[in-house]
């Protein structure tokens, strides 16, 4: 198999996509963090020192769609047309899940993108709630779904 981030010298680069075919693509990914019932009662209420903590993790999520090609080496930097962040609470596990939908109109796919908006957002809850709880777990950050381009669709089961 022939790695496409590798050249004829097994020197890293940036797959050309010069010749792909422009499509609508959108991903979807999500991840969760779990925390201390001390710690998700403090940001439901909004009670945090540091202000309004799913406000702000909502508005990093985008943030880190929008960077993504400058912290991820060979990303190809792209015009999102569109990045749209939820986060549901579970009261039973005190977890927060942070989904992202990212869409462009290009020739290379935005899973990158949502799995960075995904991991930001949730890295930003545990800035904002490490003094309340240090032993936060962050997990399950996955690929739910993404459309368009040559490999087509994928859905996760």
């Amino acid at each position: 198999m022939k790695l496409t981030h590798l050249n004829e010298k097994n020197n890293p680069k940036m797959v050309d996509v010069e010749s792909k075919e422009v499509t609508q693509r959108v991903a979807i990914a999500s991840g969760e963090i779990q925390m201390s019932k001390e710690a998700y009662e403090a940001v439901l209420q909004e009670k945090t020192k540091k202000g309004a903590v799913l406000q702000t993790a909502i508005i990093a999520a985008i943030m880190g769609a929008k960077k993504t090609s400058e912290i991820i080496p060979m990303c190809h930097p792209l015009f999102l047309s569109g990045v749209d962040v939820d986060i549901f609470q579970d009261d039973e596990k005190q977890t927060f899940k942070l989904q992202a939908k990212v869409k462009t109109e290009g020739k290379t796919g935005v899973e990158m993108e949502a799995l960075s908006a995904v991991s930001i957002g949730l890295l930003t809850i545990y800035d904002m709630v490490k003094a309340i709880d240090k032993s936060m777990i962050i997990s399950q950050i996955c690929l739910e779904s993404k459309s368009g381009g040559k490999s087509g669709d994928f859905k996760r089961g």
